[in-house]
């Protein structure tokens, strides 16, 4: 049940995050309440989350899940382009998830 919590934390984080832009600086309603909303619910799960598995596992996943979701929707949906580096680097991050989470002791299943 701690990771469905921990997949709702990063849709709401991703939903969120993408949805800052249209705020234009928290001036406009509907947006600034998506943002709003979304952080809320994202954090909320997140809490739910840390009762059961380790802070830092919980936050590497949230945090590296999230960094590559809003990249991929910023590059489909704004046109902001990822260079080789970029993906390099967010490939990176992806790994040392999954490297932490099959191969470290920390991580209680």
């Amino acid at each position: 049940m701690s990771y469905l919590y921990l997949a709702v934390a990063i849709v709401a984080e991703v939903i969120a995050t993408s949805a800052l832009k249209s705020t234009d600086g928290f001036t406009r309603l509907v947006p600034s309440l998506v943002v709003g909303f979304g952080y809320v619910v994202a954090f909320y799960c997140l809490s739910v989350t840390v009762r059961e598995l380790p802070v830092g596992v919980v936050y590497a996943i949230w945090s590296a899940v999230g960094i590559v979701l809003v990249a991929a929707f910023a590059w489909i949906y704004l046109g902001q382009a990822l260079d080789w580096p970029a993906i390099v680097g967010l490939g990176l991050i992806v790994v040392g998830v999954v490297v932490v989470n099959l191969f470290s002791k920390t991580v209680a299943h």
